[in-house]
Parts: structure tokens; C-alpha cells; sequence
């Protein structure tokens, strides 16, 4: 063979990309986990026949590239205009935009709250985490402007202002006046840099004006998309710290005062512009109560911390969608990587963990189709932050061993995986870290009783179906008497208790829901084997043939 055909020669025993297929449909556990929340099964036909449209273009070389180029072409600040005029405007690659017209247009910013579909929540969601794991950064935006509708149920006169433009389809770009738009983006400011989380401690003060708004004074320290067009900031007025509503332009058209600083530069999340905003008297509405804006922009709060679950489950599918491509199409020593014992258990391990997941995941959107059942209301009180801590903080440890899957293929960024890994701390980090979330699980089974007993329920409903779950589950109990007796001792082990009651939740969801081979290894790995540490290490409980089974369940299959 010539030198010339050894270079021209196509390079052998390399994957395929993992494009041109329904990223819907060719999840097995996905659509295993829309069955487990329809309303019944012409609702399980309805979610997947409306996602039809959208797992096509998830699945698509366009989508994947267009994912690639807007986290390699980040967002750029122009403070000024040629001339010197303050214009405060973040300029975008030509693929975010179509990450978020594309993203806005299958409805995944707003439009699940005037939707008259039955499970238009989870008909969002499952679209959100087939969507999303292309790109992350571009969700940001939507779970925002997601979160915001429920919010402004604290003010009947903004919400008719503002709720439908924000359940739009419409995906319409650039900063003008918002009410003659066609569709809106919105936002949330709630840190500052002296308190983060500690929002008691905020500083930025709102004046009355005799029009009956507000002008604000003062900073936050990291708002998302400072392109969007309304943002939800908490500020200290008289009567106390309060939520308010800013637009990027005031009402006569002309930009508020809103600063932009500067741009974060970000470990991950690339694509999408964190900024440092300050407020020069900028105008601002008030939304609810003053004195009470906690508990107004709870509500965004608790819709923010859903998609943190989603965005994470999300990425776990992502990864081990690649994952397993990767080792379905690659030999090595002898074998195809899928059938080496060694890597088949990686995979089962991996895949085990993004089932339980995205079932809990989707099993919290379902219940915001059921938003007004009182069982439901108490159940998301503790089973969101349980959630938001455990699946978030299970996410890098998924994403970093799915890349050694695809060896030095995966450390490269044409492989997608670097992108996932840098994403993965993300959500973790984001709407209260790990122990605010922790502390957060204590609070409501300390003060809301029916939230642990909404847990306990919705844990019964898998009774028998594993001994270790229900024992499981009776421990659980006992670890809640013990920190409500002792606060400060329990204060300490409220990560442990809340891995658990999400552990033991997970574990009810897949033995009622997944086949029983998927169950068998959780139960066996999770609720009974404690933290391993290391995917791979199923318990020999597990055999060669569950390995496998669980592992063609997680292979895309176009």
C-alpha cells in the first residue's frame, strides 16, 4: 500500500456519530418513564406522538453542531455603542439563537401553563431532557421563563400583563418594549455578592415613586441571560425584602438603567451569559406583597429546582447515550467493548443510576400536571430539594466515568463528553447548593408532617416489591424522629438523610415502573449496597444476563 492510500484509507474501527435518530423514541427509559406519569395510556400516546417533531430534531447532525458551535463561540459584552451611548447588550453566536427559537418553538420555555393537554408538564419535561442534553446552556432562559408564570400568580394585574407573552412559542429576540413583542424571555436576581444565598442580607433598595412603581439601587452578583427581557429581583423596600419585576426597557421604550459589569467566566454552562448586574435607579414593578418577596418568588424557586433535576437527568442520559454508542461500535481485544464483562457492568452501572433519575425526574413534573391535589403539594415540598441534592450531585460522577468509556476519544471536545463533565457541577450549585437543599428536606419534614407522609405514600406504593426497600424506608423514618429530637445532631446528617429518602424514593419508582432486571440492580446497589463510590462494582447478585439486558435497554436504537 502506498503512502498515499494509507492517508487517503477512512479510519477503521471508529463509532459512528450518534445522530439521524429519534432522541425520544430511541430511549427506552425515557419513554418507560412517560408510560410510568400518563394519565393513562392514550396520554402516554398523546406525550409521545406531540414529541414526535422534537426527538427528530434532537437526534440530528444539525442540532449537535449547532450545540458545538454556541459553547465554542461564547457570548460577547458590548457595554457602549460605536459612539459612546450605554447600550449594555450581549452579543450571541447565530446558533444560539437557533438552539432557542428551535427550544422556545417545541415549548419548552412557558407554554405548559396554558396548555389544555393533561400532562403538558410532562410532555415539557420529557422534551426538556431529550432537548437540553445537546446543548445545556441554552435552557437556562427557558427554565426561567418557565419558572416565572407560577410566580406571578402573587399579582392577578401582572400576570395578565405578562403570563401569556411568556407562554409563547414565539422565540422573538432584542431588547424593545415587552408588551409589543410576540413572545418574551424572563429572568431572576436574587443573590448579591456579600450574602449569596442568604438573600436576608441583600442591600439593593427600592424607592416608591409617586406613580405607584418602584426604582431600584443596588447590584446582584450572578444573573443568567441578561438578555431576557423581564426579571424577577428581590430588593429591600420599607416594609421589607421584596420581589419585583424589571424590564430590560421601560415602558416609554427607552433602556432601563440596568448595567451589565461583566460577563462570569464560567467552568461550564459557556454558551449562556452570567452576568454582574447594577441597578441605577432602574425601574421596577412590584410583584406581591411587600415585605414578602421569599415567598413570592418561591414558586420560581420550586419550577427552577424541577429543572435542575430534569437538566441533570438530562445530562446522564446524554452521557450514557454516548457511552454506550461508543462501546456498541468500537472493538477492542477480541470483542466488541459492549460485550466485555468489564465494560458491559460500567455501562449496566451507569445506566441503573440515569433510570432512577430521569423516573424521579419525570415523576415530579407529572405532579405539577396535578398541581393542585393536596397530596401532590406536599409531596413536591420534600421530594424537590430531595431531588435537586441527590440527582444533581450524582450527575458529574455519571458524566466523568461515561467519558472513560470512550477513552482519549471522549477528553477531546469534538466528542461532546468534555462539554458534559463541565456542565454536570453545574445544577448542583445553582438554586441552593447541596447543603441548602439537604437542610431545606429537614425543614419540611420538621414542619410540614404531611410532606413526609405524602413520602411515606408514594414509598408504599412499591410495598413488596423489595423487602430491603420497605426496611429501607422504616429506617428512613426513624432517622427524621431522631434529627426532629436532636436539630443539631440532625442538622449534621441532613445529606445522609436526604441521599437516602431520594434513594429509597428512586427505588420505589423503578420497582413499580422499569423492567424488573433494572430494579433488581438498584435495589441490590443502591438501597441495599450503600455508596460504592465506583461505577462498575454491581453487586454479584446482578448476573452477566441483567448486565446485559440493561445495558441494550440503554443503546440508542435509531
Amino acid at each position: 500500500m502506498s503512502h498515499a492510500d494509507l492517508f487517503e484509507r477512512a479510519p477503521e474501527n471508529q463509532p459512528p456519530p450518534l445522530e439521524g435518530h429519534d432522541a425520544v423514541a430511541a430511549d427506552a427509559a425515557l419513554v418507560g418513564a412517560i408510560r410510568a406519569q400518563a394519565s393513562n395510556d392514550a396520554g402516554e400516546a398523546a406525550v409521545l406522538e406531540s414529541l414526535r417533531e422534537l426527538g427528530s430534531i434532537a437526534g440530528s447532525a444539525e442540532a449537535r453542531e449547532h450545540g458545538r458551535l454556541a459553547n465554542a463561540h461564547p457570548p460577547v459584552l458590548c457595554t457602549a455603542d460605536r459612539f459612546g451611548a450605554r447600550v449594555d447588550e450581549v452579543e450571541f453566536h447565530p446558533s444560539w439563537h437557533w438552539m432557542l427559537r428551535t427550544g422556545v418553538g417545541l415549548g419548552l420555555a412557558g407554554a405548559a401553563w396554558t396548555s389544555e393537554e393533561p400532562n403538558a408538564h410532562l410532555r415539557r419535561a420529557a422534551g426538556f431532557i431529550a432537548w437540553t442534553g445537546i446543548e445545556p446552556g441554552h435552557a437556562c432562559p427557558m427554565t426561567m421563563t418557565y419558572a416565572a408564570v407560577p410566580a406571578l400568580a402573587a399579582d392577578p394585574v401582572q400576570a395578565a400583563r405578562w403570563a401569556g407573552l411568556l407562554a409563547s412559542t414565539t422565540y422573538d429576540p432584542g431588547l424593545r418594549e415587552p408588551s409589543g413583542k410576540s413572545g418574551l424571555l424572563a429572568g431572576m436576581g436574587m443573590t448579591e455578592k456579600q450574602g449569596g444565598s442568604d438573600v436576608r442580607t441583600n442591600t439593593t433598595v427600592a424607592t416608591a415613586c409617586s406613580s405607584g412603581d418602584f426604582t431600584l439601587r443596588g447590584h446582584k452578583w450572578f444573573t443568567s441571560a441578561p438578555m431576557n427581557d423581564l426579571f424577577f429581583v428581590l430588593a429591600q423596600a420599607p416594609g421589607g425584602l421584596t420581589c419585583f419585576v424589571v424590564p430590560r426597557v421601560r415602558p416609554d421604550g427607552s433602556r432601563n438603567a440596568v448595567r451589565i459589569v461583566r460577563l462570569k467566566d464560567k467552568l461550564g454552562n459557556r454558551s449562556n451569559a452570567s452576568a454582574e448586574l447594577e441597578f441605577e435607579d432602574a425601574h421596577a414593578v412590584r410583584l406581591g406583597e411587600e415585605g414578602r418577596g421569599v415567598r413570592t418568588i418561591i414558586e420560581m424557586v420550586a419550577a427552577t429546582r424541577l429543572d435542575c433535576v430534569l437538566g441533570s437527568a438530562a445530562l446522564m442520559r446524554r452521557a450514557v447515550a454516548e457511552a454506550t454508542w461508543h462501546a456498541a461500535h468500537r472493538s477492542a481485544f477480541g470483542a466488541v467493548l459492549i460485550d466485555k464483562p468489564a465494560m458491559t457492568g460500567v455501562l449496566a452501572d451507569l445506566a441503573v443510576e440515569s433510570e432512577a433519575a430521569t423516573m424521579l425526574a419525570l415523576r415530579l413534573a407529572g405532579s405539577v400536571d396535578r398541581r393542585d391535589d393536596p397530596h401532590e403539594i406536599a409531596l413536591r415540598r420534600i421530594a424537590l430539594p430531595l431531588a435537586k441534592f441527590w440527582v444533581c450531585k450524582r450527575t458529574p460522577p455519571v458524566c466523568v466515568e461515561a467519558m472513560e468509556c470512550l477513552g482519549g476519544n471522549g477528553y477531546v471536545e469534538e466528542s461532546g463528553m468534555p462539554l458534559l463533565v463541565r456542565e454536570s457541577p453545574l445544577n448542583s450549585i445553582w438554586e441552593g447548593s447541596g447543603n441548602v437543599n439537604a437542610l431545606d428536606v429537614l425543614r419540611a419534614a420538621t414542619r410540614s408532617p404531611e410532606a413526609v407522609q405524602a413520602w411515606r405514600e408514594e414509598v408504599a406504593l412499591a410495598a413488596g416489591g423489595a423487602p430491603a426497600l420497605d426496611a429501607a424506608a422504616d429506617e428512613v423514618v426513624d432517622e427524621l424522629r431522631a434529627a426532629a429530637a436532636d436539630p443539631a445532631s440532625g442538622e449534621g446528617h441532613a445529606r445522609r438523610i436526604a441521599a437516602r429518602m431520594a434513594v429509597v424514593l428512586q427505588g420505589a419508582l423503578v420497582v413499580r415502573h422499569s423492567p424488573s432486571y433494572v430494579a433488581d440492580a438498584f435495589v441490590a446497589s443502591r438501597v441495599e449496597g450503600g455508596g460504592r463510590g465506583v461505577f462498575g462494582t454491581l453487586p454479584a447478585s446482578v448476573g452477566a444476563a441483567a448486565m446485559k439486558a440493561i445495558v441494550q435497554r440503554a443503546l440508542p436504537h435509531p
